[in-house]
């Protein structure tokens, strides 16, 4: 294990960590708010981040152990620091709620121990907001894009902070590639702001609703979530929503004018399909509550896209929707986003390999010699990878079990557990009943919500990194 280089990334991490205090402060200055909360976090960080870095560490490869260590070793302390100016605002004094509410803006989940929002001091919302967008793509492809490491260090980290079960370079260096990905990712927001502010938006709320699309968090400014704002702004929102939640590798292809590759992604295609399936059942199913056909199909299509990309904004409260809807979009909690996009949940391309790997084993049985691969958008899947979504699948479903057999001592019932697990675990925000759009997960005890702290980090981190951290071996030096 190269402890020293670890360390010397998670220094990086707290000084990187600091400089997106700064933009707070600024807003805190323009409101003439209290900035102290953000200087003293800001300082805590570089008095930790700064001498971890002065000297730079002779040995610097990175294995895979050691990334998935860094990556998750990262988030939890990036959390921590996090969560300062909540408690040196006093806005969240608790130190346990504090944190449940960084690591669900980190972890672009969005679900909140807060019941009164719009009360909160600017800087404070701008950074609650911010965390969405700094975790949706992740500070430490942040990080790769600026530092030079040795060998295959950057693609080891790279592999563990990015959804998906595979991942690939897009330009010849993992560098580069980071690169890329920021670029994109910048301009898609600055995109969003613009046709927010060309809907009559103020600069704030632009801002702040777009830090929460394109982390895919939903982390609201507003009480009601976006249910106050027009029809317009909520229309951008739900069509950044579903871009956002598109894999970031289709719009490099797009750039790069390789138009035929990238139309012809199959999770791109079932990822639409699923989507325009759910909008319209949900339209008819709750085609009796409101006024018109129009707006029927707007709030439902903003739910489905809220839902499906992990983003967990809401402009109604869906928790009150016939059971047809509520049952749909519970499924689409799971199905979650594409791999390589801002979202979470398990991701369209692990349920594409799921279902033909299944074919694939019924196919066996009738023609047992015969030797057949599966394959996406013409490629053989290497066995590595569908093995790799066969494991993330029982340990999915083992986590998710066990969260919800540890949440029901909490009293609560069972729709309102089972959609707090699946809330938290798939990085959306929001469930039913008492945890609904409505509502707020503050009813937990502080057990209860370390649980889901926990959930909502294994989820952002697809399990395995942080698994790791509680095996014996990951801290033995080979």
């Amino acid at each position: 294990m190269n402890y020293r280089s670890i360390a010397y990334i998670i220094g990086w991490v707290f000084n990187v960590e600091a400089a997106f205090m700064v933009p707070p402060v600024i807003v805190g200055l323009i409101y003439r708010e209290n900035v102290l909360p953000f200087l003293f976090s800001i300082l805590i960080c570089l008095a930790i981040g700064i001498p971890l870095v002065v000297f730079r560490p002779k040995r610097q490869h990175f294995y895979v152990r050691e990334g998935f260590v860094t990556v998750a070793l990262s988030w939890i302390l990036m959390s921590f620091m996090g969560s300062l100016p909540f408690v040196f605002s006093g806005v969240i004094p608790h130190p346990i709620d504090a944190i449940f509410e960084t690591v669900s803006g980190f972890t672009t989940t969005g679900a909140s121990i807060l019941s009164e929002i719009e009360s909160l001091p600017k800087g404070i919302l701008f950074w609650r907001s911010f965390t969405h967008w700094i975790g949706g793509m992740g500070v430490l492809v942040f990080l790769l894009s600026l530092l030079k490491l040795a060998g295959g260090s950057h693609m080891n980290l790279m592999k563990a902070e990015s959804p998906g079960p595979s991942v690939s370079r897009l330009t010849p260096t993992v560098r580069s590639t980071a690169k890329t990905l920021y670029g994109i990712y910048i301009f898609m927001t600055i995109l969003e702001i613009i046709f927010l502010l060309f809907g009559g938006m103020p600069w704030f709320d632009a801002i702040t609703t777009t830090f929460g699309t394109a982390g895919t968090g939903g982390f609201g400014i507003k009480n009601d979530s976006m249910g106050s704002y027009s029809t317009y702004i909520q229309v951008v929102v739900t069509v950044f929503m579903i871009l956002f939640g598109v894999n970031f590798n289709i719009y490099f292809l797009l750039l790069a004018k390789k138009w035929k590759q990238a139309l012809k992604s199959e999770e791109l295609k079932w990822y639409l399909i699923i989507i325009a399936t759910a909008i319209f059942l949900i339209a008819w199913d709750i085609r009796l509550v409101y006024a018109s056909f129009g707006e029927t199909l707007q709030q439902s299509a903003f739910q489905v896209a809220s839902i499906i990309t992990t983003t967990g904004f809401a402009t109604t409260d869906f928790n009150v929707w016939p059971e047809v809807s509520r049952t749909v979009l519970i499924m689409l909690m799971f199905v979650g986003a594409c791999a390589g996009s801002t979202g979470g949940g398990i991701k369209v391309s692990r349920f594409i390999i799921l279902l033909k790997s299944m074919r694939k084993e019924i196919k066996q049985y009738l023609h047992p010699r015969q030797v057949r691969k599966i394959q996406i958008d013409g490629k053989s899947i290497e066995h590595d990878v569908v093995r790799n979504v066969n494991v993330f699948m029982v340990v999915y479903t083992l986590i998710f079990g066990f969260s919800l057999l540890i949440l029901a001592f909490e009293g609560t019932d069972l729709i309102t557990n089972f959609t707090a697990v699946a809330a938290t675990f798939n990085n959306i925000g929001p469930g039913l009943e008492l945890v609904g759009p409505s509502a707020n997960f503050g009813l937990f005890s502080y057990p209860a919500k370390l649980l889901l702290i926990f959930d909502m980090l294994a989820g952002r981190l697809e399990i395995f990194p942080l698994l790791l951290l509680f095996v014996k071996d990951t801290w033995k030096k080979f």
